[in-house]
């Protein structure tokens, strides 16, 4: 398991912050743990932090292209900044 670290924008954290039940099952056959915190100073800047149970699934999962509908739904702005542990 990795733990992954995804920030990115958003247009309207109201859309964003309603399709978390969306992103949870999107990502549930990747991931056991999807957490989102948003920026105090920009609210809508967003970050996941989330536990991938394979790195391989993960990577195409996010980038198949029958996930941009998802992207564009929840008003994701690009780019999506992806960080993992040092070392890890």
């Amino acid at each position: 398991m990795a733990t992954i670290i995804a920030r990115h924008q958003v247009g309207d954290i109201t859309i964003w912050l309603a399709g978390h039940q969306e992103r949870v099952d999107t990502f549930a056959p990747v991931a056991t743990i999807l957490n989102e915190f948003q920026d105090m100073d920009n609210p809508n800047s967003v970050l996941l932090l989330i536990e991938a149970t394979d790195m391989e699934k993960f990577g195409a999962m996010v980038n198949d292209p029958a996930n941009a509908d998802l992207k564009d739904r929840h008003t994701v702005i690009e780019p999506i900044i992806i960080s993992l542990p040092i070392g890890g």
